[in-house]
């Protein structure tokens, strides 16, 4: 069996995450039993989720624990097996974690997918056509459920998530104005996701300035905002909110580091007799198949060109985590483990 090099979380971060929190080591993979497959993962998913299971505090998921190798979704090859539904070649998706093979037991229903990588390249099923996409699907057809003609906003537009809320909000005929952060990424919302405008926060870095960025861009105001960020970009968001419009709330990257994100003006919820709803995707695994059908249609034919930044080497992870909280990388963040 090989060798296997593999990322444990060895600290919990006082403040914001440093490499310091992870350790490589380097174990021996250990034999199959029956109905185990050898995974040797091609890619690995980089997430902001998973600053939050760093810390020990209350959330929706148990904490990552210590010492053992860290939370991830990956997708790979088998390359052994002791179970009649795997054979060696087969592509498949799961959670197998910050190392570069997973031995998974496949009689428990839901730790591995077989994946078709004839249309869509393997790295996609961790982003556009993976959890990333369908928490997009979730968010924008569940809770905003926009109509033909309606404004959605979608903050950290350019990112896995966010750029698939723009896409399949403008397949189902709405203005889509994205938020993110520097030029090029504002470009690439615009020129290559077909948004209607994309605002630059590092242009408009006060509430103000985003406020009127925001009025301008969006002239009939905000019906739906799919949230991935918080702080002032949600406080813009709700100065420009409509009556009975929708907040999908996903992610709160701008705290992630432990501070606190108050809201400003909270009452505007009940002025606009606002709906805000926070989610977690793998609670609503009754949607996955049909997010996942159309998500796939959309990358497979061309409609929807997702971007990728890829560090190389298990050895890379910690480093491309931490510029991913910071929001170094341009769309999807993987590492790629396979040369």
């Amino acid at each position: 069996m090989p060798l296997n090099k593999q990322i444990l979380l060895v600290s919990r971060p006082q403040g914001e995450a440093t490499v310091d929190n992870f350790r490589l080591v380097e174990t021996q993979t250990p034999a199959l039993a029956d109905g185990q497959v050898l995974v040797r993962h091609h890619y690995l998913s980089l997430d902001p989720y998973m600053r939050g299971r760093m810390n020990d505090s209350k959330s929706y998921a148990a904490p990552q624990p210590l010492n053992e190798v860290m939370i991830g979704g990956t997708v790979g090859q088998v390359v052994d097996s002791r179970h009649p539904r795997y054979a060696p070649g087969d592509w498949v998706v799961g959670m197998g974690g910050w190392q570069q093979y997973s031995v998974v037991d496949a009689e428990q229903p839901g730790l591995l997918r077989k994946v078709d990588v004839s249309r869509v390249p393997p790295s996609h099923y961790l982003g556009a056509v993976g959890m990333p996409g369908v928490t997009a699907w979730y968010g924008l057809v569940k809770i905003i459920d926009p109509k033909p003609g309606q404004t959605v906003t979608v903050s950290a537009a350019s990112g896995a998530v966010g750029s698939a809320v723009g896409v399949l909000a403008k397949q189902r005929g709405c203005r889509v104005v994205g938020i993110a952060g520097g030029p090029d990424k504002c470009a690439y919302v615009r020129d290559e996701l077909g948004f209607d405008d994309c605002i630059d926060y590092r242009e408009h870095r006060d509430l103000g300035a985003l406020a009127r960025a925001l009025k301008a861009a969006c002239p009939n105001g905000i019906d739906g905002h799919f949230e991935n960020v918080g702080g002032t970009v949600l406080d813009a968001v709700m100065l420009r909110a409509n009556a009975f419009s929708r907040v999908a709330l996903c992610g709160m990257i701008a705290g992630y580091d432990g501070q606190p994100l108050p809201m400003l003006n909270p009452s505007l919820i009940l002025i606009n007799r606002m709906r805000i709803e926070g989610f977690i995707v793998s609670e609503h695994m009754e949607v996955w198949l049909q997010a996942l059908a159309e998500l796939g249609e959309l990358v497979g034919s061309g409609r929807f060109r997702p971007r990728e930044t890829v560090a190389h080497g298990i050895e890379s992870a910690p480093e491309a985590f931490l510029g991913l909280l910071k929001g170094r990388n341009f769309g999807k963040q993987l590492v790629k483990l396979v040369d």
